[in-house]
């Protein structure tokens, strides 16, 4: 008789197999995240070429996040129910030609369909991917190479801004951005490559086969995944973790959307010293998801929420202290460089999020909490660059006392890594003992 016990199905990836996953996973985070970040370098010359207001260009991009709300439910039920990979795939298309159409927009209406589309296609993607990539991962290195995933958005950073400002300088306005979001195309590369050497997950695989033989209560057929993840004991651990991460996206979005006016407008940082510490904070945010990922293997998911989060804490009481404070020539003694510092530094807590939220959740409903849950909060985030604003105006325009109404996330977000229960080590192949049937 074969064995399917979970050690022998997780421990059958080869070496290339493990290598085409992270990959994958790293390539497909940073393609998704660099289709959102390019966007405000083009803002100005979508106004000129389609004669909309800035509101409206600005509004485009929250309709992308609001679609990749929808996607990560639609995609995430999908990994659910015809694998990882797949779901993977399909995500990536419809991501890569909702951004390559999205290039032929002829007016504001077009172009909000058609970057909502796209925004359907991105809401997919890292859960498929980080879901497979933790199924398949050794577990007492998940932590390690979730960061690595997460730490992709440093390429996605640099990717953005380079090619964003190449093409609106380098073509006409009227060219130039559609150029820059034909780029958004290159995911159909990565699903020829995934096609054909990145394999599906084997927990998975293992339970679709004892789903399909009748091993596992039919009830795991049919009950829509979207509400199994709000029923029974599931359902007070999927409120604190929609909390955990919507308020971990606000406090991200209100603090690094803004920080880079606040520097320049209100504290007086000439550009090149903006860029310097914008650079600066690329490389340490970098070294802090890797510590941060070695950390959290080696005591646990909460430790690795924790810290960071205490770090936004730090950055919180400085941005009141110093949040007024001019630059007086010395990038080091800059109080708001420290500041931003601390606020890269408690970014990386989004390194474990794929990995305790994969090992949170059993196999049958994995993919979709995943997905949902990391997309929402991307969407509730997507509130702050209008909620900033409206808190500065109501402390007479100050900005940096606008953006402390990121405090309560902070504190909430911190609450919650505490509630969540803790997760290190645990086998992600095993088809849970309460769904076998009696």
């Amino acid at each position: 008789m074969t064995d399917h016990s979970p050690t022998t199905e997780t421990s059958r990836y080869s070496t290339g197999e493990r290598a085409a996953i992270i990959f994958s996973c790293m390539l497909g985070f940073a393609l998704d995240l660099y289709d959102v970040l390019i966007m405000p370098f083009l803002m100005s010359s979508i106004q000129a070429s389609l004669k909309i207001s800035l509101t409206q260009v600005a509004s485009v991009t929250s309709l992308t996040l609001i679609g990749s709300v929808i996607g990560g439910a639609l995609f995430g039920w999908l990994g659910d129910r015809i694998g990882r990979k797949q779901a993977l795939q399909f995500t990536l298309g419809v991501f890569a030609a909702g951004s390559i159409v999205s290039a032929f927009a002829w007016d504001y209406a077009s172009l909000a369909v058609l970057r909502f589309i796209t925004g359907v296609g991105l809401g997919g993607e890292w859960g498929a991917g980080m879901v497979l990539f933790n199924e398949a991962w050794n577990k007492d290195r998940r932590g390690l190479g979730s960061a690595f995933i997460q730490g992709s958005a440093v390429m996605a950073s640099a990717g953005a801004s380079i090619v964003g400002v190449w093409a609106t300088t380098s073509f006409s306005p009227e060219w130039g951005w559609r150029i820059a979001l034909l780029t958004g195309g290159s995911p159909i590369l990565l699903m020829i490559f995934i096609r054909f050497f990145m394999p599906e997950s084997k927990a998975w695989l293992q339970f679709d086969r004892a789903r399909n033989s009748g091993l596992v209560e039919a009830r795991v057929k049919t009950t829509n995944t979207l509400l199994l993840m709000f029923q029974g004991r599931l359902l007070p651990i999927s409120i604190m973790c929609l909390a955990w991460m919507m308020a971990y996206m606000f406090c991200y979005y209100g603090i690094v959307v803004f920080t880079p006016t606040l520097m320049q407008r209100s504290l007086g940082t000439p550009p090149e010293v903006v860029r310097n510490i914008s650079v600066i904070a690329s490389i340490v945010g970098g070294c802090s998801y890797i510590c941060m990922g070695l950390l959290n293997d080696a005591f646990g998911r909460r430790f690795g929420a924790l810290v960071p989060g205490l770090a936004w804490a730090v950055m919180a009481c400085a941005l009141y202290a110093f949040g007024h404070e001019k630059f007086a020539d010395s990038l080091f003694g800059f109080p708001m460089f420290w500041t931003y510092i601390a606020f890269v530094i408690g970014n990386s807590a989004l390194g474990v999020v794929g990995t305790w939220l994969s090992e949170i959740y059993p196999i049958e409903v994995r993919s979709t909490a995943v997905s949902l849950i990391y997309m929402a909060g991307r969407g509730v985030g997507s509130l702050a660059p209008v909620v900033v604003p409206l808190a500065a105006a109501g402390f007479g325009g100050e900005l940096a006392t606008g953006m402390l109404i990121v405090v309560p996330a902070i504190v909430l977000f911190l609450a919650m890594t505490l509630l969540l229960p803790e997760t290190r080590g645990r086998d992600l192949a095993a088809v849970a003992t309460s769904r076998r049937a009696a």
